[in-house]
């Protein structure tokens, strides 16, 4: 029998025991666990469910807005008495919770405050509801641990464990969805288990380090699969792990913890640099002027390996080591995924001293099928594919994947799982990609997203929206022209940038978004913009014609899914008059 999630954690006592395992900030303070404390309240809180008469593959929902120890303890406890842990996105609509809870028929569930209790406490299939925050009238997590001091069932606890089979189903991950209903994806212990370890050698013990003093800090959503496989990735390798409070205190929370490893996606890379440039060419003529010199040098090398020239090496003192240690000063990779990289942005951190290291896969595949390592890096590509997986490109350029990683099958839907295996047994990704001639994979376009103009022209479109959000005044973009004679765009500005750029032009800066959206000069000035990225395009695939959406595309709003992908159905429908300009 392979090993099960929940036995990380006795490999970490034996060979990395450590006072700071996990950390939470509470009331301005870093509260640490130990190996041995986590260990002890996981035991714990495993005999409480049993005095709750928990029975093995019994379905218990955690939702909690950020990351927080209470969730790593609530989910090994869960795990090592035959639990099936089922995290929820905290920003799904109340529609969404309804149909996770009513079809993994949850009876239990743990939320984290009283914002979460608003949205499942209506829900009548649940038998109770427990928070990790004190609330009152609400039953406490902690009441389970109380029940717990009872170490009579301890030996009950051990006799489960010992049962759990690898390829049992240890989580049901429903998986957000551009479009229709949630997905619950099965994934077993030896899914996880054997994407960490093959994995491993892509994230290695950072050079000159002690495990001891390796920190981690996670802070993106622990219900998505590939937060959650680093975290137990993170465990695994002995590193400390501290969970950032917020987004919005990330920046204070990197400098306390000095993270050598971080987990990234996208867009957030995107803001980091939006900021960095911003104050980079505010700071003074003269200081401006070193900054944009700096970043030029950068976006002319191609090869990033390439030994540094003396004017790279002035260019980093003056700017780049400060970019650095804005993020701690001792990152040694930031892992990114979840959706593609820009190229450009992608060579400018690798060239600054801060490595990327970015990865491809699916909740399906838990997650990783490809990632870059230190040793086989190629900025526009995912890397290779790891060593325990099959891939097969199929003629239409899908990437099919078969391997210990992948899932077991979709939840109380049989007839959607055995269409997304070919005959030969490999699981169709959706994704459309190549391997180069160095063993890189590149991945194109999602295949459902492809679509065929009038002209009979195939248009990728996320190639061209990762291309035109490299541009500071375009926050979201979604190209259109299904059946069309032509491909235009809905864009949302970046409202802030849009706002200091009307400034420094001494123009009228209206008050809401909606009246930016409006001016003139803004759409002129963004029409150039698509005129740049337009060079780069095949004629069929260039923008023709553009709108800007009056508002913030978010999660909240429906036009993106709780990891921040486009729902385009939803844009579409709610832009329609956006949408019926462009074609009129």
């Amino acid at each position: 029998m392979g090993r099960r999630i929940f036995d990380i954690a006795r490999k970490v006592e034996k060979n990395y025991p450590k006072e700071d395992f996990l950390a939470t900030k509470e009331k301005g303070v870093w509260s640490k666990t130990s190996t041995e404390e986590f260990i002890r309240l996981s035991d714990a809180f495993s005999r409480g469910l049993i005095k709750l008469g928990i029975k093995k593959g019994e379905k218990i929902a955690l939702i909690t807005t950020s990351t927080r120890t209470e969730w790593a303890i609530a989910d090994r406890g869960i795990l090592q008495i035959g639990g099936i842990t089922v995290p929820v996105y905290p920003t799904i609509t109340p529609a969404d919770y309804e149909f996770i809870f009513k079809d993994a028929k949850i009876r239990y569930c743990i939320v984290s405050d009283r914002e979460l209790l608003s949205k499942v406490k209506h829900i009548k299939s649940l038998t109770a509801v427990y928070s990790f925050d004190p609330i009152e009238n609400t039953k406490n997590w902690k009441e389970i641990l109380e029940l717990g001091r009872d170490f009579s069932t301890q030996n009950e606890v051990q006799k489960i464990a010992d049962t759990i089979q690898d390829n049992e189903v240890a989580t049901i991950i429903y998986t957000s969805g551009t479009t229709g209903k949630p997905k619950g994806v099965m994934l077993s212990h030896r899914n996880i288990v054997s994407n960490i370890e093959a994995s491993q050698e892509r994230i290695p013990l950072a050079e000159g380090c002690h495990y001891k003093e390796v920190r981690a800090l996670s802070f993106l959503p622990i219900c998505h699969i590939f937060e959650r496989m680093l975290f137990y990735l993170y465990q695994d390798n002995g590193f400390s792990i501290y969970f950032a409070e917020s987004l919005d205190k990330i920046g204070e929370n990197i400098k306390e913890v000095k993270p050598h490893y971080m987990a990234v996606v996208p867009r957030l890379l995107e803001k980091i640099y939006d900021k960095i440039y911003e104050k980079g060419t505010s700071s003074g003529k003269i200081k401006a002027l070193v900054f944009l010199w700096a970043v030029t040098l950068l976006e002319k090398k191609e090869n990033i390996s390439a030994p540094s020239t003396w004017k790279e090496i002035i260019a980093d003192r003056l700017v780049f080591k400060k970019w650095r240690e804005a993020l701690g000063g001792r990152i040694v990779a930031l892992i990114s995924g979840s959706a593609a990289l820009s190229l450009r942005l992608n060579k400018i951190f690798q060239n600054a001293g801060i490595p990327i290291l970015e990865g491809y896969g699916l909740t399906e595949t838990s997650p990783v099928i490809a990632v870059n390592s230190f040793d086989k890096i190629k900025p526009g590509t995912v890397g290779h594919v790891l060593k325990n997986l099959e891939i097969k490109i199929e003629p239409d350029g899908e990437i099919t994947v078969k391997g210990p990683s992948v899932f077991v099958g979709y939840f109380n839907n049989p007839e959607l799982t055995e269409n997304a295996f070919t005959e030969d047994g490999f699981f169709k990704t959706g994704d459309i990609g190549h391997i180069d001639e160095e063993g890189y994979l590149k991945i194109t376009d999602r295949k459902k997203e492809m679509f065929k103009t009038s002209g009979g022209k195939y248009i990728a479109p996320q190639i061209i929206e990762n291309l035109a959000k490299t541009s500071k005044f375009i926050e979201q973009i979604m190209v259109v022209g299904e059946g069309e004679k032509m491909p235009c765009a809905i864009i949302q500005p970046d409202f802030n940038f849009a706002k200091n750029w009307a400034k420094r032009h001494h123009l009228k800066v209206p008050a809401s978004n909606k009246e930016i959206s409006q001016m003139p000069e803004l759409k002129e000035r963004i029409k150039k913009e698509i005129e740049k990225i337009n060079k780069e395009l095949g004629n069929w695939e260039q923008i023709k014609k553009i709108e800007l959406s009056p508002e913030i595309w978010s999660v909240e709003g429906g036009e993106l899914t709780p990891t921040l992908k486009l729902k385009r159905k939803a844009v579409k429908e709610k832009y329609q008059n956006l949408y019926l300009n462009l074609y009129s």
